[in-house]
């Protein structure tokens, strides 16, 4: 059984990259408690098959409006927004071979949050000539900061100061 995991070094990662997700995971979280979809953070996996080999993925944050179809952590479905905070160890990772696998598991929407810039990409899903595509969206910064939003999830609510909440940008230990 080949599992194709894919190992990243962690070590050196910032608090600030966790301090992104919680932050997500708390506002966005309370939003959905009476939805049917729940959010995760970084401690479940995805399993797809793809050309034949089983591929394993951890999203940072993940919305699952079919949770229920588990095995332990795992889940054997697609869920419908990830999101994929940016370290230096990880960066080539989030952008390429992640951000291809959603495209092909048809992710509706993928957000690349990079607290060092302060900047969140937006992509959104769609198709051409039948191919699953994503398009960017809208890259969102402190200059537009208003325009961010869940394009897939419209009545769920979080700012980018919400979002970036906590992180010291005037001691830059980063």
């Amino acid at each position: 059984m080949d599992l194709n995991i894919q190992i990243t070094d962690m070590a050196g990662a910032y608090i600030e990259h966790s301090m992104v997700i919680s932050n997500f995971l708390i506002k966005v979280g309370s939003q959905m408690q009476d939805s049917l979809c729940r959010i995760f953070g970084d401690n479940v996996q995805y399993k797809w098959t793809v050309n034949g080999e089983e591929k394993t993925v951890i999203p940072d944050v993940s919305i699952n409006c079919r949770f229920r179809n588990r095995r332990g952590n795992s889940f054997f479905n697609n869920p419908r927004f990830v999101m994929e905070v940016l370290s230096p160890s990880t960066e080539n990772y989030d952008r390429r071979e992640k951000m291809e696998l959603y495209r092909t598991q048809e992710i509706d929407e993928y957000w690349i949050a990079d607290w060092r810039k302060k900047q969140i990409e937006i992509y959104v899903l769609d198709y051409e000539k039948d191919e699953p595509k994503y398009y960017l969206f809208c890259t969102v910064t402190e200059k537009n900061k208003e325009d961010l939003r869940l394009v897939h999830f419209p009545n769920v609510k979080i700012t980018f100061d919400e979002l970036f909440s906590g992180i010291d940008y005037e001691t830059e230990n980063f």
